[in-house]
Order: C-alpha cells, then structure tokens, then sequence
C-alpha cells in the first residue's frame, strides 16, 4: 500500500537548493504561473526567499500567498499559493533588463 500523500507533496515541493542561483527565480516564476487558482507549492531554499516574495508580488500583485513552513537557519520552506486569475489585470511585469541603467 502507498502513502498518497507522500508522493503529492513530493510533486508539490520544489528544491531549488541544488539549482544555480541564475536559474532559481526563472523556474520559480515558471511554477508560479503553470498554477490553477487555489494550489500551490512548496519552495525549498537554502536562504530566506524575502527579495523572490518581493519580485513575485509586484509582478502578480493580488494573486499570490506565502506562508512561511520553515525559517532555517538552513532551510527555508514556504508555501506559494495562486490566489487569483491572472487575467485580473494587476499583472506588472517590468522586463529586469529595461529597468537597469545603461553605461554610456
């Protein structure tokens, strides 16, 4: 017999401690997104997440929750929940690119 839940936890946690830095919030925004309303994941990092919750919030203003499992010291655990449709129109995404300064 197998435990359900186990396996449906495992497919909702998302580890990203063994992730290159560069590649974490892109596949963190992909997961975000691929949500239906009312799911959600679990993120595994090896810091505190405070700036991806800021950059997630602002660019899906009014659709996300975050709900602290774990505060490390070494593992941070938080549950990303999809709370709204994205088509709610709050949606402000800035390419990072354009908002940066260019040398000249």
């Amino acid at each position: 017999m197998s435990d359900t839940s186990d396996t449906s936890e495992q497919n909702d946690t998302l580890d990203v401690r063994a992730i290159p830095p560069a590649q974490r919030h892109p596949m963190i925004f992909q997961r975000f997104v691929a949500l239906p309303v009312g799911e959600s994941f679990v993120l595994v990092n090896d810091h505190d997440p405070k700036p991806l919750y800021y950059q997630l919030n602002f660019e899906y203003s009014g659709q996300l929750g975050w709900d602290y499992l774990e505060q490390g010291p070494k593992v941070w655990r938080v549950r990303i929940s999809r709370t709204a449709e994205s088509g709610s129109g709050s949606q402000k995404h800035i390419p990072l690119r354009a908002a940066m300064p260019t040398a000249e």
